[in-house]
């Protein structure tokens, strides 16, 4: 923080921007919770103090509530295109805002795919006119587009997808002189999908001759099975050794893999990370009785064990950031049999809310929250700018009330499918106001779409 007398200006008197001075915010920032005040001029932080005043900023008193970086989901499925009846960039990107995520980053499997430079572009295209969030879009990896790949620009692309595992279309890469090339030749940070495509159809044909196409869905975790994932993942983790690959592993869901990540060097000296998300966090094998196909992800939700050691994984440093997932399907295609019921659900809008309920049932802190939400995934992916509350960066901020609680409902979701796995759950937390790069997206329940958010860039 800078003494009383300290500011500074990012803009020329002679323009006319807009001032927002948080108020009284207990600022939940790199490890330490303050008191004090945070003064925004037009898209970034200008001065972060105990005490700020300004003579015409709009005023937000935050007293009583938390104020945290804005959320960066790192892996989310918006849909668009070719997929817009489940979800679009613009529904999505508003459900995203209302749960506290100003920035995410969207996953190739779309149709067509992103799987050229030119496919790529024009989903960067549809956000900077539809999306009140920040974003970025990953490019999609192949058997067939090892060319196309090696174009991607680092600066202004998050990374490579690849599908080491059942995916849409043409997008499972499994031929492994192609892995070779894309770990060998690329430079980019490669987030990829663990799960070992052959041994799932070995489970799958066992549990089709058991059960025909109606198979329980208690069985999904056994068919995408702990050996699928470790298989896969630790192929990965090989090749990424072998050619000092940035490889990324999303959505880790066993206890078994987490052995295969390092705590013992800080994250930024990392070229092998992971991620957990939401779900596999939050719910295990006992929730397929009631929920049933709504929790069915790719890879599976499994046991209470797998899921208390994702936390304890996620609090000692092993898995380095968090995430949704969020997939969202029509609730006409979930509730289909085993082999008709896509995999995926919606979650962006609830992820802040669901991590403060773990910090009210004491088993995260508030400063976690943010390092694992907010300040690893911008380091992780060396994002610009942006990730942490600092004088000079972008101001992607949310605020908190922890004392607020309400329950989800159709009549309260902002996703276009219209369903959550949480429907019913009373949340302690509430996202009051969301900030994307300085401008007020949401507030109390109202989206405010005038500026759209911003392509992130990336200190690579």
């Amino acid at each position: 923080m800078q003494d009383n007398d300290a500011s500074h200006s990012f803009y020329s008197k002679k323009e006319i921007v807009e001032s927002i001075l948080i108020k009284n915010a207990s600022i939940v920032n790199e490890g330490k919770i303050v008191e004090g005040d945070v003064l925004i001029t037009g898209e970034r932080i200008e001065r972060i103090d105990r005490s700020v005043s300004h003579p015409s900023a709009t005023i937000i008193d935050a007293s009583g509530k938390y104020l945290f970086p804005g959320v960066i989901d790192d892996q989310v499925h918006f849909r668009e295109p070719g997929l817009t009846h489940k979800g679009d960039i613009h529904s999505e990107s508003r459900a995203a805002v209302a749960g506290g995520v100003t920035t995410f980053m969207e996953m190739p499997n779309t149709v067509p795919g992103a799987l050229t430079q030119d496919l790529l572009e024009d989903k960067y295209v549809i956000a900077s006119q539809k999306s009140p969030a920040n974003y970025s879009f990953f490019m999609g990896a192949s058997n067939d587009n090892i060319e196309e790949v090696l174009k991607t620009n680092a600066k202004n692309v998050c990374g490579i997808k690849i599908f080491m595992g059942s995916s849409t279309g043409n997008m499972l890469v499994d031929n492994e002189s192609t892995l070779e090339a894309i770990f060998s030749r690329s430079p980019m940070l490669i987030a990829t999908h663990c799960e070992d495509e052959a041994t799932i159809r070995r489970n799958m044909e066992k549990f089709r001759e058991q059960f025909g196409d109606d198979v329980p869905m208690k069985y999904h975790p056994v068919i995408r099975s702990e050996e699928s994932c470790y298989l896969s993942s630790s192929m990965a983790v090989s090749l990424a050794r072998k050619h000092d690959t940035r490889l990324h592993i999303l959505h880790i869901s066993t206890a078994k893999e987490l052995g295969l990540f390092r705590n013992d060097i800080p994250l930024k000296e990392k070229r092998i990370t992971a991620e957990a998300c939401i779900h596999h966090l939050w719910f295990d094998e006992s929730d397929y009785a009631t929920l049933g196909s709504k929790i069915k992800w790719n890879p599976a939700i499994k046991t209470s064990h797998d899921k208390d050691a994702i936390l304890q994984g996620v609090l000692d440093d092993h898995i380095d950031v968090i995430a949704t997932d969020h997939a969202p399907h029509t609730i006409e295609e979930k509730n289909q049999t085993y082999f008709k019921a896509p995999s995926g659900g919606p979650l962006v809008q609830h992820s802040l809310v669901a991590m403060l309920e773990f910090y009210h049932r004491k088993k995260i802190t508030l400063e976690k929250i943010a390092l694992k939400m907010s300040h690893s995934v911008a380091d992780c992916f060396r994002i610009a700018e942006r990730g942490y509350i600092r004088e000079g960066y972008y101001a992607d901020l949310v605020l908190a009330d922890l004392n607020a609680p309400w329950s989800v409902s159709k009549s309260n979701l902002l996703y276009k499918c219209g369903w959550s796995p949480f429907e019913g759950t009373t949340f302690s937390s509430k996202v009051t106001h969301t900030l994307v790069s300085g401008h007020l997206a949401y507030r109390d329940g109202n989206i405010d779409e005038s500026r759209k958010g911003k392509r992130i860039f990336f200190d690579r």
